[in-house]
């Protein structure tokens, strides 16, 4: 049977929809005929201003396509459906991970993965519009699998099975995205109401103090009276607290391998 070559078909056999063959570098443009002044690119490139500038509400099909000055028809014979845009955007949007540092090729896993988790929450912050995008599948695209080949490759020299290598990506990635989208989320209540961050966890700690006691709510009146809302100058406290016991699991689970292999290879021995 032939290969599929028309616009939105699987051309190659790679199952993805047009466009995203085209962000993989397999298309060069949607269909035949006259070289189109469209690029997917620069589609790409005015819905993430658009996302960045007022929020992914902003976005649609119709919205860009009047960014551009075209018409909407015109989008789609780049992009079949706003969730392949919002593929491609949130693509953009991550980048490819960053180079590590020259030390970095003394660190082990723990360190890379410390280095790959930060990396993401950094991209996160910086493009928070990224994080109000719904998953609707595994990545696909060519930045999504750069991240997740840095990660995979950051426990290259345990003795850890695939299986248990992709699930700590998703576990780290996990803690990273719920981190972010909290920390997203409270900077917008924020600034809606128009006060200060320390004034919001004044006015919350006064108001648990209210509403709680020694008698109704011991546990949190021993956290009130700690100084855990106010006592760490450190921004990170909570995500590097997380990810810390995260890896601390994940030692414990390599370093148990690495005991098994010795004992096995003197048992071989005996």
């Amino acid at each position: 049977m032939a290969e599929e070559d028309d616009e939105g078909g699987e051309g190659g056999g790679t199952g993805l929809p047009a466009s995203l063959e085209m962000a993989w570098g397999l298309r060069e443009r949607p269909g035949k005929g006259p070289r189109p002044t469209l690029t997917l690119p620069r589609i790409v490139e005015t819905a993430v201003t658009l996302a960045a500038g007022e929020g992914m509400d902003a976005v649609s099909m119709g919205r860009v396509a009047k960014e551009l000055g075209v018409s909407t028809m015109s989008l789609y014979r780049y992009v079949t459906a706003k969730e392949e845009l919002y593929i491609l955007m949130s693509d953009a949007g991550v980048g490819a991970p960053p180079a590590l540092p020259p030390e970095a090729a003394g660190w082990g896993w723990r360190e890379l993965l410390t280095q790959w988790a930060y990396a993401q929450r950094a991209v996160l912050m910086a493009n928070s519009w990224i994080l109000r995008i719904p998953l609707t599948g595994a990545p696909v695209s060519p930045n999504q699998l750069a991240w997740m080949e840095r990660g995979l490759a950051a426990m290259a020299g345990t003795a850890l099975t695939e299986g248990e290598k992709i699930s700590t990506i998703i576990l780290i990635g996990g803690l990273v995205r719920n981190e972010a989208t909290m920390a997203a989320d409270m900077m917008d209540a924020i600034v809606k109401s128009g006060v200060a961050p320390d004034q919001v966890l004044g006015q919350y700690v006064r108001t648990l103090r209210l509403m709680t006691g020694p008698d109704s709510h011991p546990a949190v009146t021993r956290l009130l009276e700690s100084d855990a809302f106010t006592g760490s100058d450190e921004p990170d406290f909570q995500f590097r607290f997380g990810l810390d016991r995260i890896l601390d699991g994940l030692a414990a689970l390599v370093a148990g391998r690495a005991g098994a292999g010795e004992g096995e290879g003197s048992g071989a021995g005996a």
